[in-house]
């Protein structure tokens, strides 16, 4: 993992790094491959019109092979809109953009019910929500009322309008982006909606040489809004998808890796520094982006490392400080790190 990254909860408080390394395929003789092999091109595709943020790329593909949700956090300009968009045509699905704003309504990312002239009768009008890749533009600027309208969809994969409820397309994924250095105007995403979260992905500024490729393709005549320019093509699609999610799923978890990923849990609520732990969701949250992580990194079980590579990226936006904790400017990530320090590797 790389250093920490600047303060994201204020300017005493350090933010852990939550970036996630990039995954090496390694040959590996089963039906899978293909589908592994197409989800890993699928980073090389983004990169052509993103550079720098491979890390988050791969994040994103494990919360869609796992049927999670996806919370990126970045100052402006880092190309988190861009890169979601990529993604979507790398894979071939659709994406639908909402930007949260005070005075967003539920009903305007759900639907709602629209009176028809033509049959005198209501017709249900679908939301943006109704799509398979949803980018949840600077979520925390909309009051809790319009965040908690995400909550039904996130874990059931429907939303009830009128007492209906009605499914959403499959595959499904939100992701989600806030700012780390604007709070004026902002309402915090609460413990619920946040656990709802698989991984929170931090993206850095790209190092120099890295934003000298970014001006160098502006200055050809790169244009973000033209991804078909850029020579992005679909290399997997929902069938890949499918494929991998069963996959990982098969993936061997040996009793003693699940016992450290209990104990690591455990530890957290421990801690005399935090006032909420990692719960029982957190915890199979890892157990699964860890699985993903194996699969991807072409093996067929977790080992303990696997389980540290996502640790931080799974469960630190988990975690909530104690007040003094806060006062005393230490940080979730270091806690963390403490946390599975404190606990004993498997042989």
């Amino acid at each position: 993992m790389t250093d920490h990254q600047p303060p994201a909860n204020g300017p005493t408080q350090p933010r852990p790094d939550t970036r996630l390394p990039q995954a090496t395929p390694v040959a590996h003789p089963d039906s899978s491959a293909q589908a592994r092999e197409a989800l890993l091109a699928v980073r090389r595709e983004v990169g052509k019109a993103v550079i720098g943020q491979d890390a988050a790329v791969t994040g994103m593909i494990i919360g869609l092979l796992t049927r999670g949700h996806v919370l990126l956090e970045g100052v402006p300009g880092v190309a988190k809109t861009l890169m979601v968009r990529s993604l979507a045509a790398a894979l071939s699905i659709e994406t639908k953009r909402v930007q949260f704003t005070p005075d967003l309504m539920p009903g305007d990312i759900t639907g709602s019910l629209v009176y028809d002239n033509r049959t005198s009768d209501f017709q249900f009008r679908p939301g943006p929500v109704f799509t398979n890749l949803l980018l949840a533009d600077e979520i925390n600027r909309t009051p809790p009322k319009t965040q908690s309208s995400l909550l039904e969809a996130m874990e059931e994969r429907q939303v009830s309008v009128d007492g209906e409820p009605r499914a959403l397309p499959d595959p499904f994924m939100v992701a989600a982006t806030q700012n780390p250095v604007e709070y004026e105007g902002t309402y915090p995403l609460p413990e619920a909606q946040l656990d709802r979260f698989q991984l929170k992905i931090v993206l850095p500024l790209p190092e120099r040489d890295q934003e000298l490729q970014v001006l160098q393709r502006h200055a050809s005549g790169f244009d973000p809004r033209h991804l078909a320019a850029a020579g992005i093509t679909a290399v997997a699609g929902p069938a890949e998808l499918a494929a991998g999610a069963h996959a990982v799923k098969q993936v061997q978890v040996a009793p003693e890796i699940g016992a450290y990923i209990v104990d690591i849990a455990r530890a957290t609520r421990h801690s005399p520094s935090l006032a909420l732990g990692v719960s029982p969701r957190g915890a199979t949250a890892l157990l699964a982006t860890s699985r993903a992580w194996a699969w991807l990194s072409g093996r067929a079980y977790v080992t303990p490392d696997d389980v540290k590579a996502l640790a931080q990226a799974t469960l630190a936006h988990r975690l909530s400080l104690k007040p003094e904790a806060e006062l005393e400017g230490v940080g979730v990530g270091s806690i963390l790190d403490s946390a599975i320090g404190s606990v004993p590797v498997p042989r």
